[in-house]
């Protein structure tokens, strides 16, 4: 197709949300660009119930979709009538990503360039009350005669759209809003817009190399495409440095966001980039060091964590923080029986302060040897040494919908990452062998933890079999 066209998409759906969620009807309206040549719509088995309110706003009833068609019944005809045209929807998010996933269920990569029509109403008309879809029909007066069905929304999204792409300003709004605002005059010589668009929509890491093939750039997202389009329209110092150097990009497909910070993080601390400046070499700030003293106890101590300590101290483990270190330490202190006075908590020539609370054995006090106090602080230093308590595999989303990814943390430390059919993830042996081994560094443990309070995942426990959380 020479001249541009639009596949103008609505879907409804049982529910918001597209990982659990499933369409029930999709209508298509093909535009030219001057006038509508093609429509489509059916209803969809969605192979799950249809909750009474979903029922309530769209009318499409769970007699309605029995023994219609199944999604991968109709996936290639929505694919033929897609493939090619820029696809559009109110809220494309919304009917993109569910359409992204349906196909990830068949193991099929979805992607085309997309164009929403709320994000280019609001530039083309500005100060209306609202930009929903009723809203503007109610605004402009078009005739649809059954809301919330899919070709009848279909259908005054392709009214709206025209009516958008009239004017000239709006025309070349919309083109900017396809090209994910970039402009082709800001891009490095060497990369064309085909190329950024033909990227993946996927999460993963990039890599921007020079003209002699180096990586000056390393950086990680949950849509690739769209991130690598933001640095060529960033008007930053950072981001023309980007643009001046740049020939060529490669990534690599993680689907986990995890995958994705932790090999992001290996990756720039491997290559060094000129560009990551700030990652390449990140330290924490703090370090718990240990040493044995006159006495012969072993100790252990806060101290700043700078290349002189690094090199003339025995490192045993780094933190963010002084206040992370110390309270590490302490709770290690605890645990074992140690002395605060070792350990530098609280600082004392005579018996410490958690000797008189019964909490130390008297290293300090003369009462215990160096020996069996030792063996205690040993094993203190395996604890030191060991970022998270307990052995574990992590496991998250995949590259395809069939499979998982698994990070595996071992001696109490990241280990590394791999890939696992999901039939075989609960096998835990296969699971570990999957895993390619690599370097260990001090903020990969920070993301770790960071990203499971916050999004949690599958977590097996290694010394258990069980699932924890």
């Amino acid at each position: 197709m020479s001249k541009k066209e639009y596949a103008i998409v609505d879907i409804e759906t049982t529910g918001g949300r597209a990982s659990r969620s499933r369409i029930t009807e999709i209508g298509i309206v093909i535009y030219d660009g001057e006038k509508v040549t093609e429509t489509y719509e059916t209803l969809i088995d969605p192979e799950q119930y249809i909750p009474a309110g979903i029922v309530e706003l769209t009318g499409i009833t769970q007699e309605m979709v029995t023994g219609q068609p199944k999604f991968y019944e109709v996936a290639k005809r929505i694919v033929e009538l897609t493939e090619g045209r820029i696809f559009v929807a109110h809220n494309a998010k919304f009917d993109y990503g569910f359409l992204r996933a349906e196909f990830g269920r068949l193991g099929y990569t979805f992607s085309r360039r997309q164009l929403c029509t709320v994000r280019l109403a609001r530039k083309c008309f500005p100060g209306l009350p609202s930009y929903s879809l009723g809203n503007l029909i109610r605004h402009f007066g078009f005739q649809v005669d059954a809301r919330h069905r899919a070709l009848a929304d279909a259908q005054a999204t392709a009214e709206l759209l025209e009516r958008c792409l009239a004017g000239e300003d709006c025309a070349a709004e919309a083109q900017r809003l396809i090209n994910h605002g970039i402009k082709e005059t800001r891009l490095p010589k060497q990369i064309k817009l085909e190329q950024i668009m033909e990227l993946p929509e996927e999460t993963g890491v990039y890599y921007f190399h020079d003209a002699k093939g180096d990586v000056v750039y390393v950086g990680k997202s949950t849509n690739i495409r769209k991130r690598i389009a933001q640095h060529f329209n960033d008007h930053t110092t950072k981001g023309s440095r980007i643009a001046e150097k740049v020939a060529d990009i490669t990534y690599e497909i993680t689907g986990s966001e995890l995958v994705a910070l932790l090999l992001e993080s290996e990756e720039i601390k491997r290559l060094q980039p000129r560009i990551n400046r700030a990652q390449r070499g990140q330290r924490f700030s703090h370090a718990i060091h240990s040493y044995v003293n006159e006495r012969g106890f072993r100790c252990f101590d806060v101290v700043r964590n700078t290349a002189q300590a690094r090199k003339e101290l025995d490192i045993i483990s780094e933190y963010p923080s002084i206040s992370r270190a110390k309270g590490r330490l302490n709770f290690v202190r605890k645990h074992l029986e140690l002395c605060s006075a070792f350990t530098n908590i609280y600082p004392s020539k005579s018996a410490c302060f958690h000797y008189h609370l019964k909490q130390c054995r008297g290293g300090c006090a003369g009462e215990e040897d160096p020996m069996e106090y030792n063996l205690r602080a040993e094993e203190a230093r395996l604890h030191l040494r060991s970022v998270f308590d307990d052995d574990f595999l992590l496991f998250d989303c995949g590259r395809s919908h069939d499979e998982a990814s698994v990070i595996l943390v071992e001696e109490g430390k990241y280990q590394g990452f791999g890939f696992i059919d999901k039939e075989c993830a609960h096998d835990i042996a296969m699971a570990i062998d999957s895993v390619k081994r690599t370097v260990t560094y001090p903020d990969t443990a920070r993301i770790i933890q960071r990203y499971v309070s916050e999004k949690g995942g599958k977590m097996v426990n290694l010394s258990t079999g069980k699932v924890v959380r």
